[in-house]
């Protein structure tokens, strides 16, 4: 008995030796991993680390004079291929330049681009335009259209125009300026079929809905791949101040259903907006009152 005993608690004391062991390779290997993780991170966010080159770095920090230089003692045959070289991410001088919103970097480096390289798309697929846009820097895009008007026509993988992203951010006098400069834009959709308006509408952006209606009425009446308009997509926020703006055009698009017979109103009831769906509700009653008495 006694040997038993002892051949078990041995054997109890080996099992908790194994297990410290494997604990300890088990914290080890975590540290290892945590450590390698971080490397590989703080590798990536360094910008000495994203494959950047000397203009990359000056565009990044706003250092016009550096650019400058660095374009000076270039070979002439060889600004057009330094103005055009993208770093890890895809991005070029003038992509970095834009997203920060260094205006006169911009200026400088555009001197040295055409319109292939200015549209150089990073791996977000976002070119300069696009990221400025995104930014908000009105002044860059103002830059960067004078230079290429035709960038204001470029989409991103899913279809999406600066306008699109412009008008999702709610930056109200980005989509002007491109409404401006082609009001066809708006009516771009993104490849899920949803355009510039569902996107503003979604996100609740008044002064941007009522831009976007005012150059182009009718495009209240598009819909997404889920038969969707604006105003379904308006009904799923919280802002009753956007149904308004959709249902000036024409009153009519209240009625719309989409693809699963769905309504408006249907839409809001779903997600329990009861403000919305009470305002959607008594615009319905006043619109078919005045239905009827012309009937």
């Amino acid at each position: 008995m006694e040997r038993q005993s002892s051949s078990r608690f041995g054997a109890l004391e080996k099992l908790k030796s194994f297990r410290g062991i494997e604990k300890q390779r088990s914290f080890k290997f975590l540290s290892m991993e945590k450590q390698q993780s971080f490397k590989e991170r703080r590798s990536r966010d360094s910008p000495g680390k994203r494959g950047d080159s000397a203009l990359h770095l000056a565009a990044r920090a706003g250092n016009v004079s550096h650019v400058q230089r660095i374009f000076a003692d270039c070979d002439p045959e060889l600004v057009g291929e330094l103005a055009a070289h993208q770093n890890l991410d895809g991005e070029t001088a003038l992509y970095v330049a834009a997203e920060k919103g260094h205006v006169d970097v911009v200026c400088e480096i555009l001197k040295a681009c055409d319109v292939q390289s200015a549209g150089l798309k990073a791996t977000n697929s976002f070119d300069a335009f696009h990221i400025a846009a995104k930014q908000g820097h009105l002044d860059v895009l103002q830059e960067l259209l004078q230079a290429f008007p035709a960038l204001a026509m470029t989409t991103s993988s899913v279809n999406a125009t600066a306008l699109d992203t412009a008008a999702t951010q709610g930056h109200i006098g980005i989509v002007n300026l491109l409404l401006d400069t082609d009001a066809s834009l708006a009516r771009i959709a993104r490849s899920n079929g949803k355009t510039v308006l569902h996107s503003a509408a979604r996100m609740g952006h008044v002064e941007v809905v009522a831009s976007l209606l005012n150059k182009d009425p009718d495009i209240g009446f598009r819909t997404d791949r889920k038969g969707q308009t604006a105003l379904h997509m308006a009904s799923k926020g919280q802002n009753a101040e956007i149904l308004l703006e959709l249902l000036k055009p024409n009153v009519s698009v209240i009625h719309l259903e989409d693809n699963k017979g769905n309504r408006a109103l249907h839409v809001a009831t779903r997600k329990g907006n009861t403000v919305v769906g009470s305002h959607i509700s008594e615009i319905s009653c006043v619109f078919f009152i005045m239905s009827f008495f012309r009937c």
